[in-house]
C-alpha cells in the first residue's frame, strides 16, 4: 500500500479542523457544546494539547472541542492523598502544583505539556517502579464526563467496569470534564546508569524485564549501542535535585532536537552528518545519565513543565512483549540498518524505550493481559518519514507489537481487531449505547470502532 493513501486518511499527516474550534473555559459552555439540540458540525472531538501522532483528536469536518481552558486545580487533598482538577490542567502544571504540598504523581511520565484530560482518555505512560505505577490513568479514583447529549455523567470507583472503558476511551464515550486521582508523598528512588552494545542489553533484558525496577533506555541502533537508566527504591537514597534532570530533559528534548534540524538543513553529505549527530547523542546521553544523575524522584524526574509539545518532532510508538524483548530489540536493530541501506532514510535521535507492568483497569489497555516494552521511534526528519514509519509497521507486526491509537502509524485495520481482540468488541458496544449516532467518532477512528 502506498504512503498516499495513508496521507488521505490523516494516518500520517496531521491536518487542521476547518468547520468549527470550541474552546469552553467551565462546565456550562462544554455542556452547551455537546448538547444534541444544537446544530453543530459532526463529528465532535475533544482535543487537549494536540500531542497525538496520528488524527485520532481531529475533526477535519467537524467540531474540535479544545479543552485546555478547563485549567483549574481544584482541590489538593493530602489527608486522603488525593487530587481533583479539571482536564485541561497540564501534567506539568499538576506536578508542579503537588511537589509544594510534598506531593507526587504515582509514576513517572515525560510529555508533561499534555493536558490530564488527554492523559486519561489515551495512554501516558512512563518507566514506573512497581505494578501499578506504569500508565497514569490506573490512578483515576473517579471522573465527571460530559456525554454527547451534554449532559452530566458522574463514573466512580464503585462502577469498575464502565470505568475501565472511560480510561483510554479517546473520547469516543463522553468528554472528560474533572478527574480525581490518587497521589502520593513524595518519594526518592536510586537511579544508576549503565552504558553498553545491543547484545549485552539483550542478554541482561530478561532479568530487568521482570523485576520490580524502573527500567528506561536510549537506543542508538546505528552505533550498536544502548544507555541504560535503572530506578529503584532504597532507604537510604539520600537528596534528590532538580537541576541534574533539567539539564538532561534539555539536552534531549530541546538541544538534540533543534541541533539536528539545523544539520539537515545545511549538511549535505549523509554520512559526515549522521556520524556528528550520533557522536552528539551518544555524548550527551553519556555525560548526562552517567555524571548528573544519582537519585529522583517523579516530580524530578517528569520532564520540563512545558506548555507546548516539541515542535516538528515525528515519532511513532509500538509495544512488545517483554518477555520476548531481548529477541525484538536486536532485531529492530537490523530493521534500522537494514532500512537505511535500502531507503537512505533513517531517524536521527535515539529511540526511547521503557517498561510497562501489566496493567488491566482500562478495557483498551495495551498491557491488558502482560507486561511490555514501550519503543518510541522518533526523528526530525520529515522527508523519508512516511516510509519509515510503514516498514515499521510492517516489522513491529511481525514480531507481535500492540499498537496505540493516538501514538502508532500506519496501522492495518485487521491486525488492530485481531490485537485487542474480544475487548474492542466490548468497547464498541459500551460506545454504540453511550453514542448511538457516533456524534464523537472521527473517520480515524470510525476505522477501527465503527
Amino acid at each position: 500500500m502506498k504512503s498516499q493513501g495513508f496521507r488521505d486518511t490523516g494516518m500520517i499527516v496531521r491536518r487542521p479542523a476547518r468547520s468549527g474550534v470550541h474552546a469552553p473555559t467551565n462546565l456550562a459552555s462544554l455542556m452547551r457544546c455537546l448538547d444534541g439540540n444544537r446544530n453543530v458540525a459532526l463529528p465532535i472531538r475533544p482535543q487537549g494539547a494536540g500531542s497525538s501522532a496520528t488524527d485520532c483528536n481531529l475533526a477535519t469536518s467537524g467540531t474540535l472541542i479544545k479543552t485546555s481552558g478547563l485549567d483549574r486545580i481544584i482541590r489538593i487533598d493530602a489527608d486522603n492523598r488525593t487530587v481533583t482538577v479539571e482536564a485541561g490542567v497540564r501534567l506539568g502544571e499538576l506536578i508542579a502544583s503537588l511537589a509544594e504540598d510534598g506531593l507526587e504523581l504515582i509514576g513517572n511520565f515525560d510529555q508533561t505539556e499534555r493536558t490530564l484530560g488527554g492523559a486519561i482518555a489515551a495512554p501516558c505512560m512512563g518507566p514506573g517502579i512497581g505494578g501499578r505505577a506504569s500508565m497514569l490513568s490506573n490512578q483515576i479514583v473517579s471522573m465527571k464526563v460530559v456525554t454527547t447529549g451534554g449532559k452530566v455523567m458522574n463514573v466512580s470507583n464503585t462502577q469498575q467496569h464502565l470505568l475501565s472503558a472511560f480510561r483510554l476511551s479517546y473520547g469516543m464515550l463522553g468528554i472528560i470534564y474533572e478527574v480525581t486521582m490518587r497521589v502520593r508523598p513524595t518519594t526518592t528512588f536510586t537511579a544508576s546508569h549503565r552504558s553498553m552494545d545491543i547484545d549485552t542489553f539483550a542478554t541482561v533484558l530478561d532479568r530487568l524485564a521482570s523485576g520490580n525496577v524502573g527500567l528506561k533506555f536510549y537506543l542508538m541502533p546505528y552505533r550498536n549501542h544502548v544507555y541504560l537508566d535503572l530506578r529503584h527504591y532504597d532507604a537510604n537514597t539520600g537528596n534528590a535535585y532538580s537541576t541534574p534532570w533539567k539539564i538532561k530533559d534539555w539536552g534531549e528534548s530541546t538541544v538534540l532536537p533543534n541541533v539536528f534540524k539545523s544539520l539537515n538543513r545545511v549538511m549535505p553529505i549523509p554520512s559526515v552528518r549522521y556520524q556528528l549527530m550520533d557522536t552528539l547523542s551518544a555524548t550527551t546521553h553519556g555525560l548526562v545519565n552517567s555524571k548528573l544523575l544519582r537519585n529522583g524522584n517523579n516530580a524530578a524526574a517528569g520532564g520540563r513543565h512545558r506548555r507546548r509539545k516539541p515542535g516538528n518532532l515525528l515519532y511513532s510508538t509500538w509495544c512488545f512483549p517483554a518477555s520476548d524483548f531481548s529477541v525484538v530489540v536486536k532485531a529492530y536493530a537490523r530493521f534500522c540498518r537494514e532500512t537505511f541501506a535500502h531507503t537512505a532514510y533513517r531517524c536521527d535521535l535515539p529511540a526511547v524505550g521503557y517498561r510497562i507492568a501489566r496493567d488491566n483497569s482500562a478495557l483498551l489497555s495495551p498491557s491488558f493481559d502482560e507486561p511490555l516494552i514501550a519503543l518510541q521511534t522518533t526523528s526530525t526528519q520529515k522527508r523519508g518519514w512516511e516510509g519509515f514509519a510503514l516498514d515499521l509497521s510492517e516489522f513491529a507486526e511481525n514480531w507481535g507489537g500492540t499498537p496505540l491509537f493516538n501514538q502508532t502509524l500506519s496501522t492495518r485495520d485487521a491486525y488492530v481487531s485481531q490485537t485487542y481482540g474480544g475487548r474492542m468488541d466490548f468497547f464498541r458496544k459500551i460506545r454504540r449505547q453511550l453514542d448511538p449516532d457516533n456524534r464523537l467518532l472521527n473517520p480515524y477512528l470510525a476505522r477501527y470502532f465503527q
